[in-house]
């Protein structure tokens, strides 16, 4: 039981303060977790973080859920995830209903206007990041520029990351030579459990598969709209999949924000419980390392389809094309953290508002 509080009070806590992305909350994790607190060794902890790279859902949400099943089975794994989501989740949906109730406040537009070049920014900075890991040779470059080809077809982008990911497979199998020649909340409930099932890494990808689905597909959210839901993920701590709570709540009010929320986490649950005893021999198959080399080369090309999109309607004027140089300075040679230059231009452009 004291297990269960401890991991509960340390989850809580990064929950609430955990602002940056996965990229900060796996290395908050291994500070804490590993060296200060020493719940789990350290080369366990590379094992966990290997295997939630190769199961679908939140990385950063299943390393939690990981920490949490080897400090006190599986109920430290339900605690450790819950504790983690649930303060994100509920800062999506408290702005998600101030949004809108109050959309039309000139001080909210403000806010948002200036925190939108600001996301355009830190998308871009982790897409070139994630690039130089998944393009890494010219195999993988040639299965992100099939994977370009197919998304500009139309072909479904969940089809696309399975297909790239099969296609890689066979091609190291082959060699590569062989390649370098040639709403209703049962509906939102059903969606976002398919999507938190079918999504690979960073929420980033998640974006990609929700501006084709439910922008250009059902119809349910604007391409405004989305942009905002991931400002209000990157603006919250903890967990970006909580844009999900956001959308939730615009589509079908609080019941959408509930509904919305445990659709995409619940997939990490049972897929982290599921591997939580298989880590080392799931982490160390060949079959799945290839699987997955394709996936994130398609992934990455995903994700800059979402970031050439959404450009557009982040950038308007010289001001949010001030705000964006700005970003990249402080975010790409400053290395200041996202999450505060997000809170910061937030800030200023209410502070402006008021003044």
């Amino acid at each position: 039981m004291y297990s269960l509080r401890e991991l509960a009070a340390y989850f809580l806590r990064l929950g609430v303060v955990g602002f940056g992305g996965p990229a900060a909350h796996i290395a908050l994790m291994e500070r804490d977790c590993v060296t200060d607190r020493q719940w789990i060794a350290r080369q366990r902890f590379l094992d966990v973080l290997g295997a939630a790279n190769l199961i679908p859902g939140p990385t950063s949400t299943e390393l939690a859920m990981h920490i949490g099943y080897v400090r006190a089975g599986v109920p430290g794994l339900i605690v450790a995830g819950a504790c983690f989501i649930l303060p994100a989740a509920i800062m999506a949906a408290v702005l998600a209903a101030v949004y809108v109730r109050a959309g039309a406040v000139p001080a909210l537009d403000d806010m948002l206007r200036a925190v939108k070049p600001v996301v355009i920014v830190v998308v871009l900075f982790a897409a070139v990041s994630l690039a130089r890991a998944a393009l890494r040779n010219v195999r993988l470059v040639v299965v992100g520029s099939l994977a370009l080809m197919l998304i500009l077809a139309g072909v479904n982008e969940v089809a696309v990351l399975l297909l790239a990911g099969a296609f890689n497979a066979i091609a190291v199998r082959l060699g590569a030579r062989h390649i370098q020649s040639v709403v209703l909340l049962p509906d939102l409930f059903a969606y976002f459990v398919k999507a938190g099932a079918t999504v690979l890494g960073s929420g980033y990808v998640l974006f990609a598969i929700l501006r084709a689905d439910l922008v250009h597909g059902a119809g349910w959210i604007t391409e405004a709209q989305l942009l905002d839901a991931i400002a209000v993920g990157q603006m919250t701590p903890g967990p970006v999949f909580t844009a999900a709570t956001f959308i939730g709540y615009l589509v079908g009010g609080t019941a959408g924000a509930v509904v919305a929320t445990v659709g995409v986490f619940l997939p990490a649950f049972v897929f982290s419980g599921m591997s939580a005893r298989y880590l080392e021999r799931l982490e160390h198959l060949p079959a799945a390392r290839r699987v997955l080399d394709g996936i994130n080369a398609a992934a990455v090309v995903l994700i800059g389809v979402v970031l050439a999109a959404l450009v557009p309607h982040a950038i308007v004027d010289w001001q949010t094309l001030a705000i964006a140089l700005a970003a990249a300075l402080l975010i790409g040679w400053l290395r200041v953290n996202a999450a505060w230059v997000i809170l910061a231009a937030a800030a200023t452009a209410a502070a402006v508002r008021l003044l």
